[in-house]
């Protein structure tokens, strides 16, 4: 079963990570390196992307005159999307375990950050559980 694990933060949390220290940083993404290592031995990893800054991001509703109707960055949002896996697993609970793993990377100090982590599982084409 393909499962996406999504890592949200608010804008206080991105502010406050790019006031890391640098080892704290690297100790973070090596943590996070380890485990896209494992997954990728054991087979179960499909995919992993960060995702630019939210000020970047954009609402797209429709179209008007031929053209995206957009709204700026989302101010009012609490949380923004900052990245992903994509795993394929046996059952939901190994996803559970992985996405608890990645929110358990570490921060400043060492101390996890227990980001939220949110697990949803890919429908299939026909709409039954895969």
């Amino acid at each position: 079963m393909k499962y996406i694990l999504l890592m949200s933060g608010t804008k206080a949390g991105v502010d406050g990570y790019q006031a890391w220290a640098a080892e704290d940083i690297e100790g973070h993404f090596a943590v996070l390196r380890a485990i896209t290592k494992e997954l990728t031995e054991s087979g179960e990893f499909v995919a992993t992307q960060g995702l630019a800054e939210p000020a970047e991001a954009r609402v797209v509703r429709g179209e008007r005159n031929g053209l995206p109707v957009t709204d700026g960055v989302f101010p009012e949002s609490k949380e923004f999307l900052l990245g992903y896996w994509i795993v394929d697993v046996a059952t939901p609970e190994r996803a559970h375990a992985i996405a608890g793993r990645i929110s358990a990377a570490p921060g400043p100090g060492g101390i996890p950050t227990n980001m939220p982590i949110e697990v949803r599982r890919f429908a299939s084409p026909t709409g039954e559980r895969a």
